[in-house]
C-alpha cells in the first residue's frame, strides 16, 4: 500500500542557488545531501542529491548534474508547478518577504476553496503557496 509522498525530484542549475531559494528564502531545511558516484547500470556520473524537508517529513529533492544536458526553461503554471501548503498567516508573510527581496512573485490569487501566491525558483520552476480557505 502506498503510504504518501515521500519525495518529489527535479533537476537544478545549481545547487547553491537552489539551496538559497528553498532553505533560505522559503524556510525548507536541507536534510541531506550527498554525491551519487555512479549510475545503478555501473556508469560514472557525478551528480549531488539534496534533500529539503517539509513540514509533513516529505522530501522536495533535487539533482545537480552538471555533465548531463538538460533544457531549463521558465515553465508556465499550467505545465509544471510544485504546490507547498501553508497557513493564512505564512502567505501574507511570504507574499511580503517576496516583495521586499525582489523575487518574482504572483498573486494573491483566490480559487475558492484556497488561496495562493506564485513564485518563480532559480531553475525556473513555478512554486505555489497555498492556504486552505474556511
Amino acid at each position: 500500500m502506498i503510504q504518501g509522498l515521500h519525495h518529489a525530484a527535479y533537476r537544478c542549475r545549481d545547487a547553491g542557488e537552489t539551496r538559497r531559494f528553498y532553505e533560505d528564502f522559503l524556510g525548507l531545511p536541507l536534510a541531506r545531501a550527498f554525491v551519487i558516484g555512479e549510475t545503478k547500470t555501473g556508469r560514472e556520473t557525478r551528480v549531488l542529491h539534496a534533500f529539503f524537508e517539509l513540514g509533513d517529513g516529505s522530501y522536495l529533492a533535487f539533482f545537480d548534474d552538471p555533465g548531463t544536458p538538460f533544457e531549463f526553461k521558465d515553465q508556465r503554471d499550467y505545465d509544471l508547478h510544485i504546490a507547498l501548503e501553508v497557513d493564512e498567516a505564512t502567505l501574507a508573510a511570504m507574499l511580503e518577504k517576496g516583495r521586499r527581496e525582489g523575487i518574482e512573485i504572483r498573486g494573491v490569487a483566490d480559487h475558492g476553496f484556497i488561496r495562493s501566491i506564485y513564485f518563480r525558483d532559480p531553475n525556473g520552476y513555478v512554486v505555489e503557496l497555498t492556504a486552505r480557505v474556511g
